[in-house]
């Protein structure tokens, strides 16, 4: 008998990991919670909301092919070594993790129970190739992505997703261990923050099914133009369920590549396929530079001047900096655990430029409030937009706030929806209420400092502020 240990990849299709273990005979498929051995990044709050829930999922899909999920909590070699006591196992099958803390952990642990005459297997299955097998031609890791992208399109093949194994009744174990009611986890907030994530989201490979086949088929055509529109939905808000692993990035892959063979929506696909590569690349970056989760690549960063200022940290996180767009985009966050990436592009410039408040900061807000917290791509976004990472955002390019929020949300229909007390300001004033006079204002009852917070740095000033910062380290 094999155990399969599920970790991010609660999915039973494409699943190398569970179709090898069915290949072999008996399956038994476990989980185990032990955020403490993530090290200084276990798993935020609105991921473990997600995780409560998509364990529920796999649950019922394992049980609807007689089989169940084993849920244990604790340190992971001593669970598993206590399971394959228990029921006589002599395998441990799972999915290649890239997290530094995990990485370092399985490996001890595949070393440890292959001394024991363990039969261990790692697969792939979270990446559409080996973080190790792209290189540039000197043997060096790419830290630019575009030439990334060329090499992986051009020697990375990426293969056909798998079906779900064809589990019989010999696959079921003779006896089952004892299991952990999920909620005994303890993944779930004491108090209940998750109405707005409910409402926005169906966690589980029939969610992640289902949001794929819908971005197919209503948003794809016009993804190169919609994708920086937060006001209309214009992405695929697949990125849940591929950190979850609710659906394997092949199946991504192939379905984008079938589609634009069945409409010749070429332009439209491929600039999609390119954000899949983005995310190739985050992971390569935490793969060969595991230390940037927490220090930037660009080493003269490690002296730049940040501020500490926890009040304005406070105003950002809340979405009460006086700035529309900004405060929009981190009460969409916070109500939906989600946000749009243009936007993200936007909150994350406004804090490390406009407050000077160091990026790590950010990433780990965004860490905590996101349920598609990944850590490979938080890290690349943050060091992206702080320009202390690999192919950085030079930091002299700073994010207008205004004229984002203008050229983004035209019509202030995203600002509306998310900052309620701006509802009746006309679209001209919405993105710079400053500047649009108090009686424009206050004719649709906004009244600075009051209804809605006056703005808290002036963005000329506070960009001067961030250069002269720059020039210390440059």
């Amino acid at each position: 008998m094999t155990i399969v240990w599920f970790h991010d990849d609660l999915r039973l299709c494409d699943h190398p990991a569970l179709t090898q273990a069915a290949a072999d005979g008996p399956v038994l498929p476990v989980f185990i919670w032990s955020p403490e051995e993530h090290g200084a990044w276990p798993p935020g709050a609105a991921r473990r909301w997600w995780l409560h829930h998509s364990l529920r999922r796999l649950d019922e899909a394992l049980r609807g092919k007689g089989l169940r999920l084993i849920l244990r909590r604790g340190p992971a070699a001593e669970t598993l070594r206590a399971l394959l006591d228990e029921t006589g196992a002599t395998a441990v099958y799972w999915t290649a993790r890239y997290e530094p803390a995990l990485r370092r952990r399985d490996e001890r642990l595949a070393k440890s129970l292959k001394r024991e005459g363990i039969t261990v297997a790692r697969f792939g299955g979270r990446l559409l190739h080996d973080p190790d097998a792209v290189r540039t031609n000197a043997g060096d890791p790419y830290r630019v992505f575009t030439p990334f992208w060329k090499k992986m399109k051009a020697t990375v093949e990426v293969s056909a997703p798998l079906p779900v194994p064809d589990l019989t009744p010999d696959h079921t174990p003779a006896t089952w261990p004892e299991t952990l009611p999920v909620d005994a986890l303890g993944l779930l907030p004491e108090i209940d923050w998750a109405g707005g994530l409910r409402e926005a989201w169906t966690p589980g490979e029939d969610g992640a099914r289902a949001r794929l086949e819908a971005f197919l088929d209503d948003t794809l055509a016009a993804y190169p133009e919609g994708r920086d529109r937060p006001d209309r939905p214009g992405t695929s808000r697949l990125s849940p369920h591929l950190a979850h692993g609710e659906i394997s990035p092949r199946q991504v892959w192939h379905a984008v590549r079938n589609r634009i063979a069945e409409t010749g929506e070429q332009d439209a696909g491929e600039a999609f396929l390119r954000e899949l590569g983005w995310r190739e690349f985050g992971y390569h970056l935490l793969h060969h530079f595991p230390h940037t989760t927490d220090r930037p690549l660009q080493e003269k960063f490690d002296a730049f001047p940040w501020r500490d200022d926890d009040d304005a940290l406070h105003r950002w996180q809340r979405g009460r900096t006086g700035f529309p767009i900004v405060d929009a985009g981190m009460r969409q966050l916070w109500h939906t655990g989600w946000m749009h990436n243009r936007v993200r592009m936007i909150v994350a410039s406004f804090l490390t430029k406009d407050l000077l408040i160091p990026w790590q900061e950010g990433a780990r807000w965004f860490w905590d409030t996101l349920v598609d917290a990944d850590l490979a791509n938080n890290t690349l976004g943050w060091q992206w937009s702080a320009g202390s990472g690999a192919d950085a955002q030079p930091f002299f390019r700073i994010f207008n706030p205004v004229a984002q929020g203008r050229r983004h949300d035209p019509d202030g229909a995203y600002v509306r929806r998310w900052v309620p007390e701006l509802k009746d300001v006309q679209d001209r004033a919405l993105h710079a209420p400053w500047e649009a006079g108090a009686a424009v204002l206050a004719k649709a009852g906004v009244r600075l400092g009051e209804t809605y917070p006056a703005p808290m740095v002036n963005h000329a000033e506070a960009r001067q502020r961030a250069l002269d910062a720059y020039e210390r380290v440059k």
